[in-house]
């Protein structure tokens, strides 16, 4: 008999037989105030740390370097340049072995061979000898930078992914800080060999703590290390005109920061500031605003949008090189500030728009990104001290704001 011929209600049948929902999916990577993303935040804000406290270790000691082996500020700079050009050329490769072995196992090789050739160079006999030991180190320290970018795209959410790598860049900034002031005041008393050699200690303990504290990764999916995959990927990246931009933007940002950075040094301990080494050491210390704009990117970019956050991050450093010209210390150091916060602004903005576009192969995107930025690194290390050779910091303000 049918349910109406015996008076039975047809509504239970009736609901049992819709299907019910599927359950929502559940957000497995991290984010702000979940679990495991305090971990992975200061785990990559000390590798940060590590990565430019290294790279940049002889960038404050330059008039020491000079005067030790009887060379000029551009010669000298090459104990600079080699580095950031050594990560550029060998970023890519070690993104590729990332693809395959992993963004953790990678990173942590590369810290633990940059910090091993970081207790070498004091013992750098000659130039040559601590230009190819600092040429090797940046090559080493390559697979860092790239890796940890790929690693954030994949492990956190897409909302928190500007403030993860700003925290990063902000460990940077903290390690571009550290290193120069540290290794100033040290070398004032026992030289740059000893400055050079407490940097390398200060690394390793920062290796050490960054392998003990990052979350093992989740969604990492091994690819392949076949040259014409990668070289299908790369073309591919490069033919994104979005990414192009993206790559040129860091190339040009690095550019004003390597040349300004990388002569700062001559310029205080020279007429008319004659600042000691170790009191122009401290002048890095501007560099714990670049800490605060890179942690705020993400407000910005909220606030103005990417373009906008690029717009105010260049506007931002160009009026700091425009007050740098300035003939008293105040001013100068008030340049500097703006410069600062300009260039990890807009270097935190870039890197994480990198992140985003790139839907495949993020670790080569991001590769590119590193690569075209530590080539601007190279450049303005190498054309600001030209410049500065020729004109004075005049020369040098412009050729960053030609950069701009």
């Amino acid at each position: 008999m049918t349910p109406a011929s015996t008076g039975a209600s047809t509504r239970v049948d009736a609901v049992a037989s819709v299907p019910s929902a599927p359950p929502p999916a559940v957000e497995t990577r991290m984010s702000p105030g979940g679990p495991g993303y305090r971990r992975m935040s200061l785990a990559l804000f000390l590798a940060g740390v590590a990565t430019f406290a290294l790279l940049y270790s002889t960038q404050a000691l330059l008039p020491l370097v000079s005067s030790d082996f009887a060379v000029s500020a551009s010669d000298a700079s090459w104990t600079v340049s080699a580095a950031t050009g050594g990560l550029a050329l060998f970023v890519l490769p070690m993104s590729a072995l990332s693809e395959r072995f992993g963004r953790r196992t990678v990173m942590t090789a590369s810290l633990a061979v940059a910090v091993t050739l970081g207790l070498l160079v004091p013992f750098a006999p000659s130039l040559g000898a601590l230009v190819a030991l600092r040429a090797l180190q940046g090559a080493a320290l390559a697979g860092l930078p790239a890796s940890a970018t790929a690693y954030l795209a994949e492990e956190v959410t897409p909302r928190a992914l500007v403030t993860a790598i700003g925290l990063f860049v902000a460990g940077n900034s903290v390690g571009g800080m550290s290193g120069r002031v540290i290794t100033g005041w040290v070398a004032q008393e026992w030289g740059w060999r000893a400055a050079v050699g407490v940097i390398g200690l200060v690394a390793v303990a920062c290796a050490v703590a960054f392998r003990m504290l990052l979350p093992v990764p989740r969604h990492f999916k091994a690819g392949s290390l076949a040259p014409r995959v990668l070289a299908g990927t790369v073309r591919r990246h490069l033919g994104n005109p979005l990414l192009r931009r993206l790559f040129a933007i860091g190339a040009l940002f690095m550019t004003v920061f390597g040349g300004v950075y990388t002569v700062i040094g001559y310029r205080l301990t020279e007429e008319p500031f004659s600042l000691p080494q170790g009191v122009a050491g401290s002048v890095f210390l501007v560099y714990l605003v670049g800490t605060v704009s890179a942690s705020a990117a993400g407000r910005l970019v909220g606030r103005l949008g990417r373009r906008g956050a690029l717009y105010a991050g260049g506007a931002t450093t160009a009026a700091g090189l425009l007050l740098s010209l300035a003939g008293t210390l105040p001013l100068v150091l008030l340049g500097l500030v703006l410069i600062t916060a300009g260039f990890f602004a807009g270097h935190a903005v870039a890197s994480s728009a990198v992140g985003r576009t790139a839907t495949e192969g993020r670790a080569q995107a991001a590769a590119l990104y590193q690569s075209a930025y530590y080539i601007g690194s190279s450049a303005g290390s190498a054309v600001g001290a030209l410049a500065f050779h020729a004109g004075g910091w005049s020369g040098t303000v412009a050729v960053g704001l030609v950069a701009v």
